[in-house]
Formats: C-alpha cells, structure tokens, sequence
C-alpha cells in the first residue's frame, strides 16, 4: 500500500520535498504508525509543531467542541475565544500585545512590517531606508521577502529579485552585531538557537548581550522562537534560559499542538500600537477554532508538566547521545529536547543513518547534509529515551 500512495504523491504533487518513504496514518503520544502497520517513534515532532504529542486528546475535544459552533468570522466581526486567547497569552508570556496569524512565516513577515513602521513613525528612520540585522544561516521560513536575507543557496536560487533592507553577519557574534548597527537599523531578528542550520547554540550570554546593546541603540530585538518555543529547550521560550525579553516574539508550529495552523506576533505596546486598521491581516488569523485550540494546547504544556520533562528528559537523552562512542561523529549537543548529532564529512551525509534509523523503528531527519536533529515531543519518558538510545546507538556504531 505505501508504494501505490508514494506513486500518487510522486505523478501528482510538486517535488518541494523530499520525505523518507514512510507513509504515516496514525499518531498517538510519541509513536505513529505507517499504512501497513509498522510502529515509529517520532523524534521529529514535525519540526516541535507536535510538542504536545500526537493526537492529545482534550486537544482533540476542543477541536471537536469548537468546530460544532463556530470556526470562522474573519477579522470583520469579534468572536469569543479571541480576547480570552490573547488575555491567557500575554499573561503566559508577559506580553503587552498579540497579533496572531497562521504560520511561522507569516509571523516573520508581520514582525518585519512592523519594526519598519516603528522605525519610519517613531525612531525617525527615513522613508524606505529601514534596516533589519540578521545572521547568516537563518531559516525563517521561505517567502520571497525571507529568503531574500537566506544565506542557503537552495533557498534562494531561482527566486529573484529579492527585498533590500536587510543586513547579514555571523551567527553568536557580539563585535559584528555592534559593526552593523547604523542610525537605519530598526531590529535584530534572530533564532536563539538556530533549529534548521543544525542545532547551533551561540555562545553562553550572548543573548544578553545582544539585548543590552539593543537597549542602548533603541533597536527591536526579535526573537523567532517558532522552533525553539514552547517548552522545546525546557523552558517556555528560550530567551529566559539567559533572563531577557524580547520586543516581538514569534511563536507558532506546537501553538496548536499540531492540530491546526496558528502563529503569533507577540510585542511590546510600542511597536504593536504603530498598526492602524487596515495595514495588515489575515482571513484566518485569529479565527475561533484556532484560539481555542491554541488556548487548549498552551494549557496542557503547563498543567501536564510538559517544558519540565523537557528539561529533565532532555539532559538524559543529552547524555546517552554523547556516551556513543564513534570516529564519524564530529559533535553532540542540544538544548531540552532540541538535540543534534553532527558527523564528519567522511562519513557520507546523516541521511543514511536516518534510513537505517528508520528501519528500526524510529523517524529522524537530516538537514544540512551532516547532521540529524533529535526532537521528540515533550511527553516523552525514561525508558521512551532509553529505547531511542538503544537504536542510535546500535545503527550508529555498526
């Protein structure tokens, strides 16, 4: 059965992706089961959108719940779930302001509309000549405006001409952020760990660091924490692992529990207040089925100890990871639940252990060539880790 799905997938779909040949149709907790039946644990999470686990059930309830009432107004009307949604989120997360929209990259496109606008109204910046910093290897998602400041060639190949304004350094580096300030900049967007490029943490207070200065320069430090949010490194957001707030955070993917697309712009009042009627929306954004649900997914992440068990569950995987002991493997190193295992280029690229991975009954994904990402959903336990480390371990070393 799972040749003939990928035979459809492959005549009629456009070949944007390229999936392990695992044809998933039913998820619950940490595992999910192919259309023939074989068991995986999933240490993917769909990219931490799963973080909740698959299928949680009073996830599901609200979803069923809120879907026999109402699931659509547009913005032209109010519904009921949008200010308890806003309300419980900005008190979660000590925010001023939410703008909610779909998906990741819609967050980062209305995070970059509004810094500009902040910075043409109130900084004094002049018309059009707004300047954003970011870093090199970045991934923020791929519409023409973000892959315009991509430093991957994949991602921007073919895709031209792209959207000015944006400034490029390296990644964890203090003295080059300062270099590239000028009385244009308007914000720092940055990922607090650089979840696509492979896992890369920057150097302990770094982020501070980068807050103070933006404190001083009167620059909007944005955080895009729509991987490395909501309880993936063991805390809520990652940011409080070095004590800071940002001006806008960007959350989305586990927003929902993966039951829904839902993403927010959260803000400080300053910024947010620069949007008048009319200058930015979404036909979605903010709709009814999508604030209960995420309400309901928020919820269970605290009520159910979920970014504790991160914390504490990550550490143990963490540490298994480092204890397999191989020639081909460069680095080990993670954050919570957000692990990566890089090899040696002589080694053969990450996605053959991921196949081998596979047939052993747990789903992976390589990305930049060398390296694959652990991230299972938060739920998982002691002996769910100690099972997954048997299998790295076991393919890794044969």
């Amino acid at each position: 059965m799972s040749s003939t799905l990928i035979e459809l997938e492959e005549q009629y779909g456009a070949h944007n992706y390229k999936p392990l040949d695992v044809v998933l149709s039913r998820g619950e907790g940490v595992w999910v089961w192919d259309v023939d039946g074989n068991r995986y644990m999933d240490c993917l999470s769909a990219y931490s959108a799963v973080n909740q686990g698959h299928c949680h059930k009073k996830i599901m309830q609200t979803l069923i719940d809120q879907a026999q009432k109402l699931t659509l107004t547009s913005r032209a009307f109010r519904n009921d779930q949008l200010g308890p949604f806003y309300k419980e989120l900005c008190e979660l997360t000590r925010s001023h302001k939410v703008l909610p929209m779909n998906s990741g990259a819609e967050a980062v496109e209305t995070a970059i509309k509004t810094v500009r606008k902040w910075g043409y109204t109130v900084k004094g910046v002049p018309e059009n000549e707004a300047e954003i910093i970011v870093c090199e290897n970045n991934f923020h998602g791929r519409t023409i405006s973000i892959v315009s400041f991509s430093t991957d060639p994949d991602a921007r190949k073919g895709f031209g001409p792209f959207t000015p304004g944006f400034i490029v350094i390296p990644y964890g580096d203090v003295t080059a952020f300062e270099a590239a300030i000028s009385p244009k900049t308007v914000a720092f967007l940055v990922e607090p760990i650089q979840g696509e490029a492979g896992v890369i943490i920057p150097p302990e207070g770094y982020l501070k660091k980068i807050r103070n200065i933006c404190t001083e320069q009167n620059i909007m430090l944005i955080l895009d924490e729509i991987q490395t949010g909501l309880g993936r490194t063991g805390k809520l957001l990652a940011e409080e692992h070095e004590g800071i707030e940002a001006d806008l955070t960007l959350i989305g993917k586990a927003l929902s529990g993966g039951f829904y697309p839902v993403s927010a712009v959260l803000s400080n009042s300053e910024v947010m207040n620069v949007l008048q009627p009319g200058e930015h929306g979404s036909t979605f954004g903010g709709n009814p089925l999508a604030c209960a649900v995420a309400r309901t997914a928020l919820q269970i992440l605290i009520d159910e100890g979920m970014i504790e068990n991160a914390a504490k569950m990550g550490t143990v995987f963490l540490n298994g990871l480092k204890q397999i002991a191989n020639p081909l493997i460069k680095d080990v190193r993670g954050k919570g639940l957000m692990l990566a295992m890089e090899f040696n280029p002589e080694a053969g690229g990450a996605r053959q252990y991921c196949l081998r991975l596979k047939e052993n009954g747990l789903l992976c994904k390589e990305t930049h060539h060398h390296t694959i990402r652990f991230a299972p959903p938060l739920i998982i336990t002691s002996s769910e880790v100690e099972w997954a480390l048997d299998r790295i371990s076991a393919v890794i070393e044969d």
